[in-house]
């Protein structure tokens, strides 16, 4: 059974189609291996036991009968402590929302289910979704694979360290500046950034609802597929066949390869020409708008979150990390005309950038240009945290601002991915390229 905990989970899923698996014995290695985790409790918020053997031994029942629902029917999978599950506490890693126990499942999650995906619990995140680290002394700050000392990347901390530590073959987070992707980059995973509006989702605790994303973290891009297609009930994109021949890439020399630290520099460089070598073309190309839009963040990202949590954080504020707060806060000094504004400047670039960018396949860039910070120094150090939190972010929050897909990758140096941003509602064809990405780099090791 050790073998299962790092199988990917559309192998569990082969494995369970013909019969050599048996969903309640896979269950209960992974309720095992939590249990016996000593980062259990820095990992999983709660553990679902009586939901994970129930629908274990249902799916298992299916197997027998030859009626299995989807190729990952009987696989378990955990969710961000923000999707909501029916008589469970969700808490969005905030005691703004301690004990706040909902009565019906987030949709996605009510779609997952209903498709065989077994529950093992809700994991660990920063707190309300509000940072890109992973640090969060009001829960639990969950621990990077690469570095005991070091955060693990957030907002989805949890959720990338419960596959990483093979207590769950599969992760579901959100992503509204780059919260699936960071921490997927930083444990060596892989992460998708879905399309805003592609899922659903309703029974979700928002951070800012104009660019909340709903995404899987997890090993290969075969699971991410599969993921996709169990949390919208659709059918997963076709890769097989995948090639890097004939496909363009693009790199935005503005903001995304700037101040690179040697690790993420030398993982992109790496997995370039890695690209390069597999038949792909990669060209330099300029949007001096990105600048701009970047520059609209705060007014964009701080002010919903503000609006959407001002009457929650105002009535207990002392109940929440101050740094956390702060950036809250920060979206205050905002009138409504600077929002408006501002989304009005975004959509403008937003064409800009699609017509720079539309004879390319994807863009790419290193998924974070830098490695993750170590605890005790952003304990320590605010002016640290801030940098090291807004760099963390910067480049995955261009596929947010621009709207795009993304799917973050392994380079093969630890904790560095590159990122690959598609077309808005173009993961199909996204997961196609990556997959071959994911080929070539899994060979050229």
């Amino acid at each position: 059974m050790f073998e299962w905990l790092k199988m990917s989970a559309a192998q569990l899923g082969r494995e369970i189609g013909d019969g050599a698996i048996d969903p309640v014995a896979l269950a209960q290695a992974f309720l095992g291996a939590i249990d016996s985790s000593d980062h259990k409790d820095r990992i999983y918020a709660r553990v679902t036991y009586d939901r994970a053997m129930a629908e274990a031994e249902a799916a298992a029942e299916r197997a027998r009968a030859g009626e299995r629902l989807s190729p990952l029917d009987g696989v378990p999978v955990s969710w961000k402590d923000l999707f909501d599950t029916e008589g469970v506490a969700t808490e969005s890693g905030s005691a703004l929302l301690k004990d706040r126990v909902p009565t019906v499942d987030a949709k996605v999650l009510q779609t997952a289910t209903s498709l065989g995906l077994v529950c093992l619990g809700k994991t660990h995140m920063s707190e309300l979704a509000f940072s890109g680290l992973g640090y969060n002394p009001i829960t639990a700050t969950p621990p990077c694979i690469n570095n005991k000392n070091a955060v693990p990347g957030g907002s989805s901390s949890g959720a990338a360290a419960s596959v990483a530590f093979d207590l769950a073959p599969m992760a579901i987070g959100s992503d509204t500046g780059g919260s699936v992707r960071i921490p997927s980059a930083w444990n060596d995973l892989v992460g998708l950034k879905t399309t805003w509006g592609r899922l659903d989702d309703t029974g979700t605790v928002p951070l800012c609802k104009k660019f909340d994303t709903i995404g899987p973290l997890c090993r290969t891009v075969e699971d991410a597929a599969l993921a996709l297609a169990m949390l919208e009930g659709g059918v997963p994109a076709d890769l097989r066949n995948a090639s890097l021949k004939g496909r363009r890439f693009a790199i935005i020399d503005t903001v995304g390869m700037e101040d690179l630290r040697d690790g993420p520099a030398r993982g992109f460089e790496y997995a370039v020409d890695v690209l390069r070598d597999a038949g792909a073309s990669v060209v330099h190309i300029e949007v001096p708008e990105l600048e701009r839009a970047m520059a609209l963040s705060g007014v964009l990202f701080t002010t919903e979150a503000y609006g959407l949590w001002r009457d929650a954080i105002e009535a207990n504020p002392d109940a929440m990390f101050a740094e956390i707060r702060d950036r809250f806060r920060a979206g205050g000094q905002f009138s409504g005309a600077d929002y408006v504004s501002a989304w009005d400047e975004l959509n403008a670039i937003r064409e800009v950038w699609h017509s720079r960018t539309a004879g390319f396949d994807a863009v790419i860039c290193p998924t974070s240009p830098i490695l993750p910070p170590e605890v005790h120094r952003l304990e320590t150090d605010k002016d640290y945290y801030v940098q090291e939190n807004l760099m963390a972010l910067r480049n995955t929050r261009i596929g947010n601002l621009m709207g795009l897909c993304g799917v973050t990758l392994p380079t093969g140096v630890p904790s560095c991915g590159i990122m690959f941003l598609g077309a808005p509602f173009e993961e199909e064809r996204l997961l196609r390229v990556t997959a071959a990405a994911e080929q070539a780099l899994t060979a050229a090791k």
